[in-house]
């Protein structure tokens, strides 16, 4: 390979027609072959593959950097090898919150791969800086920020959101913390629910995981705001001081959704009643918050023709939503319900000018952000180098618009209310134990009669009871996941926690999951699933029997 064939590995400089038939031809190449892989029929692209321990040894072995380089052509096979196999969103793909790319949020992806900018800098990413700079405007108005106070940035997941909030409630309340450390009685706050994503930022900034409290939650899987005040009042009494608190609007797991306008009266209230600083709120919207889009949706008039059930479940969501803009800072991951590409996250904090207490000083970053030209720098960000996801998010934005996005979550709420129906109708020993949470998540447990939610979740169930159920949903897991590659539903080992009536522990609770995440995901499609639930939830029940009857049988061996 010489120099002039390396050359050839780039778009052109000029523009020319023949780089440019180049890249398109094998663009369309790779689309057109990955489409022959598509089965709506199944969950994934082409065929499964083994993917055991012995699988990932053999690519340990076997991978070497070639000595010349590969035809792109053959460059194309081999990135088709990998896709086999791999999940994919046809009707069928059900679990958790993994979306379907849409076409804006590729090209918005595509965009920003092609102009390569970081941005860090608006002299190096000025594309990014401006969709950014859109995005961020955007999204304050819709939650109800101030546009001309709020500020924010794209960053790498809810994890990033979460974890600049909390390095802005230090900063906030302890402003020499960058240079002196973390003081050693900062807590923070979050449900049973939350995300580990509070967990690793606690860890990460040196706070300690022993110092993150978790707050008990109610039957409809939102944080328990009488535990919170008690477990804070404890803390403060103790000497320690609250800094942060994680409202989760939308769980991953049960769609819990945390009412941010109790939890911010309760923190005003310790703070008026002990002289503390502000305690900085972060909304956990990563999931959920896209649901805000109907604050302003007209419920009376309906113009989207939503059915009277639908329309109540939004309605509903709409009720804790509103309160979005109560929160210090929030985020809104678009690579969940946003229908973008990975990875496309959007922090966006109310006090815009806070960020500057995260920022460094222009003589620690030489190279970028302190010349006589350029004015979008930012140095408050974790990350140096910057993708410009803001593109992708900027793209899909324009596309869907409110009411192409109030179509699309408007859906979930439809398939998921009508799967709970079909769901308890099919099986009197299943039960939908996030009832209250109407949107794109159903979760299920299965019994060994009838259905007891109601017993356990009111804590009338003994700690062997509910472990045994656990072991029962094992079971269900473990069928359901060896044919994902047919019907792809979610499962989780803690939805939640319960109280037994045996014990002073809250137990973990087993469930699997229905979450709607696909567009092509429709209530005609609901009999394919219960179809397919019914021959394995029938195999976890017989696998059930025979263990305990093997127990039953050692058990009377040696006695």
């Amino acid at each position: 390979m010489d120099f002039k064939d390396v050359q050839q590995l780039f778009p052109s400089e000029d523009g020319n027609a023949k780089q440019q038939e180049e890249l398109l031809n094998l663009i369309a190449a790779l689309i057109k072959e990955m489409d022959t892989y598509k089965d709506p029929n199944k969950s994934i692209l082409g065929e499964v593959k083994d993917r055991d321990a012995d699988f990932y040894r053999g690519l340990i072995e076997e991978s070497t950097i070639p000595t010349s380089g590969q035809q792109m052509s053959a460059v194309v096979e081999e990135l088709l090898k990998l896709v086999q196999g791999h999940p994919y969103h046809t009707h069928k793909f059900v679990t958790n919150v993994l979306p379907m790319a849409s076409i804006p949020g590729i090209l918005g992806m595509l965009t920003t791969v092609l102009v390569n900018g970081n941005n860090l800098w608006d002299v190096y990413g000025p594309a990014g800086a401006e969709a950014e700079v859109k995005v961020i405007s955007m999204m304050s108005k819709l939650v109800g920020y101030d546009h001309t106070k709020s500020w924010g940035y794209t960053t790498w997941g809810g994890q990033g959101a979460v974890f600049t909030g909390l390095r802005l409630a230090i900063a906030k309340m302890f402003p020499k913390a960058k240079e002196e450390g973390v003081p050693s009685n900062l807590y923070c706050f979050a449900s049973e629910g939350a995300h580990y994503s509070l967990l690793k930022s606690i860890e990460a900034t040196g706070i300690g995981s022993n110092h993150l409290i978790r707050v008990n939650t109610l039957e409809d899987h939102s944080m328990d705001i009488d535990d919170l005040k008690q477990k804070m009042i404890q803390v403060i009494e103790s000497g320690g001081i609250p800094v942060y608190v994680v409202a989760t609007t939308g769980t991953t797991d049960s769609f819990g959704i945390d009412n941010v306008k109790e939890i911010r009266e309760v923190l005003d209230a310790l703070t008026a009643s002990y002289r503390l600083d502000h305690i900085h709120v972060h909304a956990d919207s990563a999931l959920g918050g896209f649901y805000s889009i109907f604050n302003k949706y007209d419920f009376k008039q309906n113009p989207l023709q939503f059915e009277e059930e639908v329309l109540g479940g939004l309605l509903q969501i709409k009720e804790r939503m509103q309160y979005l803009y109560l929160a210090d800072s929030l985020c809104f991951d678009f690579q969940k319900l946003g229908q973008t590409p990975y990875l496309t996250s959007l922090f966006l904090t109310k006090d815009g000018s806070s960020l500057g207490l995260l920022d460094l000083e222009e003589f620690e970053t030489p190279y970028v952000g302190n010349r006589g030209y350029g004015s979008y720098h930012t140095g408050y960000t974790l990350e140096c180098s910057r993708m410009a996801s803001s593109i992708a998010i900027y793209a899909a934005l324009q596309a869907f618009g409110m009411e192409g996005y109030q179509q699309i979550l408007g859906n979930y709420v439809r398939v998921n209310l009508a799967f709970r129906k079909k769901l308890e109708n099919a099986f009197t020993n299943a039960a939908v134990i996030n009832p209250c949470n109407i949107g794109p998540i159903t979760v299920f447990r299965i019994y060994e009669n009838k259905a007891c939610w109601q017993e356990e979740v009111s804590g009338k169930a003994t700690s062997e009871a509910i472990q045994a159920t656990n072991q029962l949903n094992q079971k269900l897991f473990e069928l359901l996941g060896n044919d994902r590659d047919e019907v792809f539903f979610g499962d989780t080992k803690k939805v939640c926690l319960i109280e037994a009536n045996d014990t002073k522990e809250r137990l973990p609770v087993y469930a699997s999951k229905f979450f709607s995440i696909s567009p092509y995901t429709e209530t005609k499609h609901l009999d394919e699933m219960i179809d397919f639930l019914m021959p394995r939830i029938t195999e976890a029940m017989n696998q059930n029997n025979d263990s305990k009857k093997q127990e039953e049988e050692c058990f009377a061996v040696l006695n």
